[in-house]
């Protein structure tokens, strides 16, 4: 590309306002023309993310820039309605965002805008062609994925059974008794038991591929103590084969750069600071397990915000998101 996507992010003070930032600094195709903060305004960004010192002198602004052709809205949830209530963004500004407002059929339309659910691996095509792209929660990126290829074969017959750990970044940077480091190191609990918000655009999103109505998603969700991550064990009925299910999960994901059906146990490491989701599916007497894992900050949040840009502007969806894992 000879111009780079001028580029605008909201609630740039945040998490995956800062994720966002630091990928698409780094972005070859991407420029950064403002990055927004209620709270923040007037200071440089290496105020907030000093790792970014070097990187840009941007300082945060509580004014959009019109001047942008692709807007990241990355405030908490409830926030992107009023942002756009408040703000006049012009129509042909494509609009990605990252929190739940506009995930769900029933608030896929917002005045003049209709947002398409922004999973790459279900949605690629529609993506391509879409102006305003609502970008899916990071557990929900993390269990669908385990999900879509039984789904696209006619394979959920069951009632599913989801038991996922998150990490504190999950539950974003506004302080709070469950995120204070004294509380999450050395310590694990459940929350929203069978009650997570992430369950309805699950449930949709498989309702695409094979009508679940009837099926039930038991979702045990689980905050961790480490920063970022999440590790999903799922698993329901099958009647076929390990190896049968392995090849239908390569064939469903074989033009997904960013999905890997792994012959090895999974954890944390191998995914933290990637944009990929490995899988790892074994078949117990007749229940089918799949362990799923991956960022919660990218491919659960940011990343696969910068993959929907890159979808949405034409160019190769890995672009600006080949990433070195933590390792160990």
């Amino acid at each position: 590309m000879k111009n780079k996507i001028r580029c605008g992010i909201v609630g740039g003070a945040g998490y995956t306002g800062g994720e966002t930032l630091r990928l698409l600094l780094l972005h070859p195709h991407a420029e950064v023309v403002f990055v927004q903060s209620k709270t923040q305004a007037g200071k440089p960004v290496f105020s907030i993310h000093k790792d970014c010192f070097g990187l840009t002198d941007l300082k945060f602004t509580d004014k959009p820039d019109d001047e942008i052709e692709v807007l990241f809205i990355c405030a908490g949830h409830n926030e992107a309605k009023k942002f756009l209530q408040q703000n006049s963004i012009p129509e042909k500004t494509k609009i990605i965002d990252l929190s739940q407002d506009f995930r769900h059929k029933e608030n896929s339309i917002f005045e003049k805008r209709t947002f398409v659910y922004g999973l790459p691996e279900l949605n690629k095509n529609v993506i391509k062609r879409a102006e305003n792209v609502a970008n899916p929660g990071c557990f929900a990126t993390c269990i669908q994925l385990g999900l879509l290829p039984l789904a696209a074969n006619n394979q959920i017959h069951s009632e599913i059974h989801i038991s996922a750990t998150t990490g504190s970044t999950g539950a974003g940077q506004s302080l709070s008794e469950t995120s204070h480091f004294s509380w999450r190191q050395n310590n694990v609990s459940p929350y929203k038991i069978f009650g997570h918000q992430h369950l309805k655009e699950m449930l949709e999103s498989l309702g695409q591929l094979q009508p679940i109505t009837p099926i039930k998603i038991n979702f045990v969700p689980y905050r961790g103590a480490f920063t970022r991550g999440i590790l999903a064990a799922t698993y329901l009925d099958s009647q076929l084969e390990e190896d049968e299910i392995i090849k239908m999960f390569k064939e469903y994901y074989k033009d997904s750069p960013f999905v890997h059906i792994v012959p090895f146990d999974v954890d944390l490491k191998q995914v933290v600071n990637t944009n990929n989701c490995f899988l790892q599916v074994v078949k117990k007497d007749d229940k089918v397990v799949i362990i799923s894992a991956l960022d919660n900050l990218l491919k659960g949040a940011s990343g696969q915000a910068v993959q929907n840009m890159n979808l949405m502007f034409g160019i190769d969806e890995t672009t600006g998101l080949k990433l070195k894992p933590v390792a160990f």
